[in-house]
């Protein structure tokens, strides 16, 4: 592989990474608080590093980048980007280790929402904007929004977007890839801003709802209070909130042709009516589940059993109650929605279901030729047929991550943590949802898990983040072969 140029395209990441700590800085600027320094400090480092790469790189040319390439410069970019990202933190609270604010950066820019933090209504807006602002970076993908802007990553856009958004059935919207991530983006952003007004409407302050419209589109789930959405304690809000986890929950293409004008398009993908489908199937057994035994009033059972579904399904990790206390029903229904995850193509992690929605049909498949042993069945997803290649990946995938989940479980549970919060953890890290059960359950946070455990936890939410293969792949030994 062309090492001399990965690093070089790294390193232009890097300094457009950089960059993006101008908003904060803003904010900080406007408030005058105690992030002004330790982001400018470390928006000073992260340009610098970016500019030496490619200045020192800058002779490393390539026609094209191979798949291997391409997994490469994620792999890396994304490491990269979450060291970079972790220096505000770093800089900018007191008493927080490297492997912390490490922790707590990997976890804005995946998405995943596991926090360290204890107090986080004392951290200056500066650098709770930046934390917020991560996770609306990575939801879409940071190379993804890359591809979009920089004509240089143009070469190879492809393969870069195929190595960040893994999903079974990839969408191209456009001939020319840059133009698909560009179009994503636009209604990525339009969404957001969306949402943000709805909440400024609705009488939350601007700083509020910018943070947490910034963590509801990419399913984050980060808030800029300790109580999460419950400190607003308001319908209003959490009906707004849960409308837009859904929509980001939801394949961003279909969403493109909606704004087209195709008014069916929802209802027409199977994948959107399994979602769809799913989420009212669970959210009508939790909250009867969770009446009489957790709250008194109906209302109330649907208004927080249909929150926190939704939440964990589509995998923000937003927290309204503390889901510990409900039955053990629901808490095991709030555990298989961890695996599930939201739709191929948005902003949601877990499995899939579209890879569910396979699974089973494969499943049905074998059955059926038990019966039928000359039959020819195609599978088929949205009226086409599936090809084998795709079928085996899935299935692939599905070994992958649930042997993964055991092994980081077993080794997690090594560290010292109890049986449940190990279990809790590294589900909530891999399916990029933020808060687990036991000691990192909805009322808690990641910050009493050793750094042994922090450091597996860490590799599991890029694991679940750039799905599986673009990270596990560098363990196979032909992966390092010519």
């Amino acid at each position: 592989m062309r090492w001399r140029y990965i690093l070089k395209v790294v390193g232009i990441l890097t300094l457009f990474f950089g960059l993006t700590m101008v908003f904060p800085l803003l904010w900080g600027l406007y408030d005058q608080d105690h992030s002004i320094w330790p982001l400018i400090k470390s928006m000073a480092i992260t340009m610098g590093v970016g500019v030496l790469l490619f200045l020192t790189l800058r002779s490393a040319k390539a026609e094209n980048i191979s798949q291997r390439e391409g997994m490469a410069i994620v792999a890396v970019g994304w490491t990269v980007v979450g060291f970079f990202g972790a220096l505000p933190f770093y800089f900018g609270m007191t008493s927080c280790s490297l492997v912390d604010a490490f922790f707590e950066s990997v976890s804005g820019v995946t998405t995943t929402g596991a926090s360290i933090l204890t107090n986080i209504e004392v951290v200056s807006r500066g650098i709770l904007f930046w934390r917020s602002f991560i996770q609306w970076l990575g939801g879409m993908g940071i190379i993804v929004l890359s591809v979009a802007i920089l004509p240089f990553l143009g070469v190879g856009g492809m393969q870069l977007y195929k190595a960040e958004v893994p999903t079974p059935v990839p969408d191209k919207l456009k001939p020319r890839i840059r133009d698909t991530a560009m179009i994503l983006w636009k209604v990525y952003a339009l969404i957001s801003l969306g949402q943000a007004v709805l909440l400024i409407v609705g009488g939350m302050g601007l700083f509020d709802a910018l943070c947490h419209t910034f963590t509801t589109m990419p399913t984050g789930g980060f808030s800029t209070k300790n109580a999460s959405v419950a400190y607003f304690n308001r319908v209003y809000f959490d009906c707004v909130i849960i409308l837009f986890m859904l929509l980001a929950g939801i394949n961003f293409s279909l969403h493109y042709q909606m704004l087209k004008g195709k008014t069916l398009v929802f209802w027409k993908d199977s994948e959107c009516r399994f979602f769809l489908g799913m989420v009212l199937l669970l959210v009508l057994v939790v909250s009867f589940n969770v009446y009489g035994s957790a709250y008194e009033k109906i209302g109330q059972a649907i208004r927080y059993g249909a929150f926190q579904v939704v939440s964990i399904i589509t995998t923000t990790g937003y927290a309204t109650a503390d889901y510990e206390k409900w039955p053990a029903m629901s808490q095991v229904i709030l555990l298989l929605c961890m695996f599930l995850g939201a739709s191929a193509g948005s902003t949601g992690g877990g499995v899939k279901c579209l890879r569910f929605m396979l699974c089973f049909k494969y499943c049905y498949r074998e059955l059926f030729l038990l019966v039928h042993p000359r039959a020819v069945t195609p599978i088929k997803i949205r009226g086409r047929s599936v090809s084998e290649d795709v079928i085996r990946s899935v299935l692939g995938f599905l070994a992958l991550y649930i042997g993964l989940f055991g092994l980081a479980t077993v080794l997690v549970a090594g560290t010292g943590v109890d049986f449940t919060t190990a279990i809790g953890a590294v589900a909530a890290s891999i399916g990029n949802i933020g808060p687990g059960f036991g000691l990192v359950g909805p009322a808690d946070n990641y910050a009493q898990i050793p750094y042994v455990g922090k450091w597996l936890l860490i590799w599991c939410m890029l694991l679940g983040r750039l799905e599986i293969f673009t990270v596990i792949i560098f363990l196979v030994p032909e992966f390092w072969r010519k």
